[in-house]
């Protein structure tokens, strides 16, 4: 059997990352090298990499695609995300707004931010998340 244990999310100042995914994580996270700050969210890590502060000769680029974060609560989620000036999406499903808490067509309760690097977030209600 095969397990994801860790996703990287390209940061260009890992302080600032720290900082804002403490917020919406609601976690303090452990800085492990210079450039990285991992969050451990229920066994998979997620790893807010700088690769200049951590000695790499490229600069990071954001995740095209979203990541998923299944939460009990989550308005309160959506709460950390507005108090921590997270950029709510712009843009609809099926005629729902991205940003605001909505259910899915494909039935999830869910709402979409990206981090201040440009990544691209979802948080799902956990009682609602679809697997296929």
């Amino acid at each position: 059997m095969t397990r994801l244990y860790r996703v990287i999310m390209p940061v260009a100042d890992v302080e600032a990352a720290a900082r804002f995914y403490g917020a919406i994580l609601g976690a303090q996270g452990k800085r492990v090298s210079p450039g990285r700050h991992y969050f451990d969210c229920e066994g998979t890590i997620l790893a807010c990499y700088d690769p200049l502060a951590d000695g790499d000769r490229h600069a990071p680029r954001p995740n095209q695609d979203h990541i998923y974060l299944a939460v009990d609560d989550l308005e309160a989620a959506y709460e950390r995300c507005r108090a921590a000036n997270a950029p709510f999406q712009r843009g609809k499903t099926s005629g729902t707004p991205l940003g605001e808490i909505a259910k899915r067509p494909w039935g999830e309760r869910s709402f979409y931010i990206q981090d201040p690097f440009g990544n691209p977030v979802c948080f799902v209600e956990r009682s609602t998340m679809f697997t296929g």
